[in-house]
């Protein structure tokens, strides 16, 4: 008899090392490269302090998926955006991408 439980939760799928370059490259690429690029600079600078204290890689990653998840999600985004569709009543995106999760 075992103590690991049946359904252990699937890990995430590993990141290529170049993954922060590469969401860097496509921000600096995008329409809104100027308010992107230095977010996303200030979050991995956090990133990289935390993992710091805590040796752990896992902060970066968080940063680079976030980040790589609001990439993913523009074409729906300008989509609904060039619908006219009344937007009021929207999400926060730190609460939809912890559901995603």
């Amino acid at each position: 008899m075992s103590a690991q439980p049946d359904h252990a939760p699937v890990p995430p799928a590993p990141l290529a090392p170049t993954a922060a370059a590469q969401v860097l490259a496509q921000l600096r690429v995008s329409p809104r490269a100027d308010t992107w690029v230095p977010a996303f600079e200030q979050d991995w600078a956090r990133a990289l302090e935390d993992s710091r204290h805590s040796y752990s890689l896992s902060p970066l990653h968080d940063v680079v998926r976030a980040w790589q998840a609001r990439l993913e999600a523009v074409p729906a985004v300008a989509e609904f955006l060039a619908s006219g569709r009344d937007d009021s009543d929207g999400v926060d995106l730190a609460a939809a991408l912890d559901s995603r999760q």
